[in-house]
This record gives structure tokens, sequence and C-alpha cells, in this order.
């Protein structure tokens, strides 16, 4: 373990390629495509961005051009009163949900096996089996099935019940939050 408290081979920050590796294992697809979103996404943004757009992904972060006003400072040194011009600045801002899930790490998604710490044989292996994997998933699929049209009909069967009996489950729920 590092002394930032991760275990990883690099022993840093994770660039731009160990990104692309991570996504291409736990997105199972091939590491060409991966850098090539990843650069069409930075472009995007930063071009959007640049426009004076906000970006904003929701669960994840919120990019904005940000433009300050001329203000009066002080020379921390001397004390004396100086003046800063306007400028311009690029905000990031993470989102609730990002920052929940980095200071509750139990909360934090659950990734691939080989997708961080980077296994070589799993970036390999991203993107070459997406017909087995297809296949794999689509008994899963049919199975889940059953269950939704269960409660599709319990919904129906729910607007069927007569109206008196919905208001009358709701109100105790209403008067315990409003305590």
């Amino acid at each position: 373990m590092c002394i930032t408290g991760r275990a990883s081979a690099t022993m840093g920050a994770m660039n731009k390629r160990e990104l692309a590796k991570a996504v291409a294992v736990q997105a199972d697809v091939e590491l060409k495509t991966v850098i090539t979103v990843i650069d069409g996404f930075t472009d995007v943004v930063t071009a959007v961005v640049s426009k004076g757009e906000p970006v904003s992904i929701p669960g994840f972060a919120k990019f904005v051009k940000v433009n300050r006003a001329a203000r009066m400072g002080r020379n921390p040194a001397t004390g004396e009163a100086i003046r800063i011009k306007a400028s311009k600045k690029a905000r990031i801002t993470p989102v609730k949900a990002f920052k929940d899930a980095v200071l509750a790490p139990a909360t934090a998604p659950k990734l691939a096996k080989g997708a961080y710490p980077t296994n070589e044989a799993a970036v390999a292996a991203a993107g070459k089996s997406a017909a087995p994997a297809a296949a794999k998933k689509a008994p899963a699929r049919a199975a889940k099935k059953a269950p939704a049209r269960k409660a599709a009909t319990a919904r129906k069967a729910a607007k069927r019940a007569p109206a008196r009996k919905a208001p009358a489950k709701r109100a105790p729920a209403k008067r315990a939050a409003k305590r």
C-alpha cells in the first residue's frame, strides 16, 4: 500500500491510459474504442464549456466556466490594497452522489475483476467476449420479465380497487411525516 492509502502498482495518480484500461475492463469494450471515447468526451466538454455553457453529468460532476469580476484585495506581505483584474476560471464541481461514494467507499460502484488494479489479461480480453456475454445475459433477461409482468398485473389490480381505500392507507404516513 502506498502513502495515500491506495493499493496500486504505479503508486501514483491514475493517468489517461490507466483510466482507459480500467474502463475497457469494466465496460467490456476494446481499449482503442475507450481511448477514442475519452478523447471525444474531453474535446466535447472542453468546447462546450469554453463557449460558456455548463456540462452536467448526473451522479458525477458539473463543468462550468465562471467569470470573476474585478475586485479589491490586499497584498498579504504589506497589507496594501490592490486591484485584482476580472478573470475567467474553469470550475469542476463534484455532485452529491460522487462525494457520497468517495466519502463512504461502501456505497461506491463495484468494479469488474481486473478493472482496478488493472489486470493486463483482463484488458486484452475486454471487448472480445461480446458474443458469449450476450448469450449468457439473454436467459437472465427472460427470467426477469416474468416478475415484471406480475408486478404490472398487481399495479393494474391496485388501480381497480375502490378509491376510498387508497387515501385511507396514505393518511397515516402523511401524519407521521409532519411530526
